[in-house]
């Protein structure tokens, strides 16, 4: 099946754009189409690294979908979005720069053509995930009516009043709608009546294959399903597309559902720049380029009345613009190695070790209650923050953590379908939007359901726009094994976030600490995911002053020795420090130290200690192969190694997954006695 545009008699009447707003029109799409010519030409002459996704062709759908938006408005864009980006006004200089791989440019050259993004326009992000960018849309969407609810309840202006009532688009091709992205996505929009645009251009191919090969029902099938507005429009036509779009915007901000909207246009290069493309026939592309959208739109201003000299000075315009664009980018110089490392994380708030001792007598409360009063504390001081997930609203949680909170909070305790890309698409888009998401993950095995918007989005996107994007956000979760909960509900994974440049991963172990570290959490300005363990969450202890700050990425020394260094980490800490009690009896004065923060790692913390004591033995419950210890392991072969007086030990669980018998599961989970053992072994060497 070739790609289809809607027929002229199909077509509702729509209106005319006044004759100096179509030749407005006609010029940005004219400055798309001489942009992406010219990245096409510095393509093939090797200017332009890594890959290039053009949208030649598709000017009309960009340019039409953005025309009723305003700065404040956001779009999310795809790998083919130079157009999106240049049609929501970013301009062409930067963005050239970028391609070149530039210091100046929009993204400091660490974007380059699939991630350009300006949040400060409303730009968040083309992307080189397919789909990725549908739920963070919904997170800025979200945000967008959280404050249009504060506002209300305010005062500032009712439900149904258009003022300030922020839209999203947010675009993808025909091929997206296959991804679970973006049916989460889609389905908590459509739940939530969030203000969001869902802009499909549908140019009748994803990647190489056609429509007929990719989607056994129409889109309009599709918005349906989701009870979603569904609006066909000829893509190509840019008057067709604003009009269409300014009446859906016009809606939304009224106070209307999401709408769909399919703009049926066609791309004339290939899904890259150097494809083949073999699956197209040349009388397909010709027939298209028929439809030239700029050739149409010249034509209607002729025919209005418009002087061919008029057009032709905007063109003359555009190319001398785009070819001083190119003379300064390539003027301009590249990174160096400062603005990456500056760029992945942003700084953190200074905050002290607090100096806070539980007095005999002080309060007693527990890590669970630790967890909802932090929660509680954030979301009273921080008219921004919100909290989603499953169950967390009216059912408190299925650990009944954040109970008693929506009873406050029932416009910000925000219970989401089990659809977790779409929860942390909320964080994402949220956090970008400058609110401060407090999302759940149910279980951190369900990690792999939705580690696209963790690893690629939430840890990359502050790296990948230069340090522009805001991604503080914190996503709690949990794990533990030892209660017979199988393979799929008890891994320790922190390893697998550890690696992932961009995220801060916490696990604590005490209630105090819990506490302490999720409001620091909370106010720092980088994605952190929270480990908890829900082996300790009806632990007790000493309750902390209501100002109580932990510092991220600093480890504690829980127990003072001399003999061997025990490093470990959340429920760990307790088995290690027992087994370090155990030990004393026998003469051997052991030093437990409480990472705290997994990543960044408090190196100085270790080496001090194992300068101190000359060994070292790590327990974590991660499994042994490739987990923490192996870090910390090579970290003391490294820049300890002439401290060291034994060989490094790990106490962990062998490489295979959890056992669900209770008798196996105990014998495969490490506890203080085979801590004990290793520390034995390991004095004796």
């Amino acid at each position: 099946m070739q790609a289809t545009s809607v027929p002229a008699s199909e077509a509702p009447e729509l209106p005319e754009l006044p004759i100096d707003s179509l030749l407005e029109a006609y010029g940005r799409m004219t400055l798309i189409r001489v942009f992406e010519e010219r990245v096409s030409e510095l393509y093939r002459n090797s200017e332009v690294p890594g890959f290039v996704h053009l949208s030649i062709g598709q000017e009309a759908a960009a340019v039409g979908a953005c025309w009723p938006l305003a700065v404040t408005d956001v779009i999310t864009s795809n790998h083919r979005g130079h157009g999106h980006c240049l049609a929501k006004g970013l301009a062409p200089e930067p963005m050239m720069a970028e391609l070149l791989a530039r210091v100046t440019g929009t993204n400091r050259g660490l974007g380059g053509s699939m991630h350009i993004a300006d949040p400060d326009l409303g730009i968040f992000g083309a992307n080189g995930i397919v789909a990725a960018g549908v739920p963070i849309a919904g997170g800025a969407a979200l945000a967008a009516k959280l404050r249009r609810l504060r506002r209300a309840a305010d005062g500032a202006g009712g439900a149904g009043e258009e003022a300030d009532s922020g839209v999203v688009v947010s675009f993808f091709g025909d091929g997206a709608v296959a991804q679970g992205a973006f049916h989460e996505a889609a389905n908590l929009a459509a739940l939530w009546r969030l203000p969001i645009v869902f802009f499909c251009e549908n140019n009748g191919y994803a990647e190489f294959s056609p429509i007929a090969d990719q989607h056994p029902v129409p889109m309009s099938a599709r918005a349906a399903g989701y009870g979603l507005d569904y609006v066909a429009v000829d893509g190509n036509d840019v008057e067709a597309v604003a009009a269409v779009m300014t009446d859906a915007v016009r809606r939304i901000r009224a106070g209307g559902g999401p709408v769909f909207v399919e703009a049926a246009t066609y791309r004339w290069h290939g899904h890259y720049e150097g494809d083949p493309e073999k699956y197209r026939s040349t009388d397909e592309l010709a027939d298209w380029q028929q439809r030239d959208p700029l050739v149409i739109t010249r034509a209607r201003l002729l025919g209005r009345g418009v002087g061919v000299d008029v057009l032709d000075s905007v063109e003359a315009q555009v190319r001398a613009r785009i070819d001083a664009a190119v003379d300064a980018a390539r003027l301009a110089p590249p990174p160096d190695m400062s603005v990456l490392r500056s760029s992945v994380y942003a700084p953190r708030p200074v905050i002290a070790e607090p100096d806070w001792a539980p007095s005999p007598d002080g309060e007693i409360f527990r890590t669970m209650d630790a967890v909802r009063l932090a929660l509680e504390g954030a979301l009273d001081a921080n008219p921004e923050a919100f909290v989603a997930g499953v169950d967390v609203g009216k059912g408190g949680n299925v650990f009944a953590l954040t109970r008693g909170l929506y009873a406050r909070w029932p416009d910000r305790l925000l219970d989401t379908p089990i659809s977790e890309t779409a929860v942390m698409g909320l964080a994402v888009g949220g956090a970008m939007a400058g609110m401060t998401p407090l999302v759940e993950l149910m279980y951190l095995d369900f990690l792999g359901v939705c580690f696209d918007q963790i690893l690629n989005q939430a840890a990359k996107l502050r790296f990948m726009t230069g340090g522009k994007a805001r991604m503080g956000l914190v996503i709690r979760t949990q794990f533990g094994g030892g209660r017979s909960s199988g393979s799929q509900h008890s891994q320790s994974l922190e390893a697998l976030l550890a690696h992932v440049p961009g995220l801060t991963v916490v696990m604590p172990s005490t209630p105090a600490d819990t506490y302490g570290l999720l409001r620091s959490a909370i106010l720092d300005p980088n994605p952190v995911v929270f480990i908890e363990n829900r082996q300790l969450y009806g632990m007790k202890g000493p309750k902390p002053p209501a100002d109580y700050l932990i510092p991220l990425g600093q480890a504690k020394v829980v127990r003072e020795g001399t003999d061997l260094t025990i490093v470990s980490v959340s429920r760990m800490v307790h088995e290690a420090v027992a087994a370090a009690e155990a030990l004393a009896g026998r003469g051997i004065s052991v030093e437990v130290i409480d990472l705290r923060t997994v990543a960044p790692l408090d190196k100085k913390t270790i080496l001090a200690s194992l300068a101190k004591t000359n060994r070292l033995l790590i327990a974590h419950e991660g499994v042994t192969d490739f987990g923490i210890g192996a870090e910390i392991a090579a970290l003391a072969a490294y820049q300890g190694f002439w401290t060291l007086d034994a060989p490094v030990m790990r106490v962990a669980p062998p490489p295979t997954p959890s056992p669900y018998a209770p008798g196996l599961e105990e014998q495969w989970l490490p506890d203080r006695r085979a801590i004990e053992r290793a520390a034995e072994e390991l004095i004796r060497v």
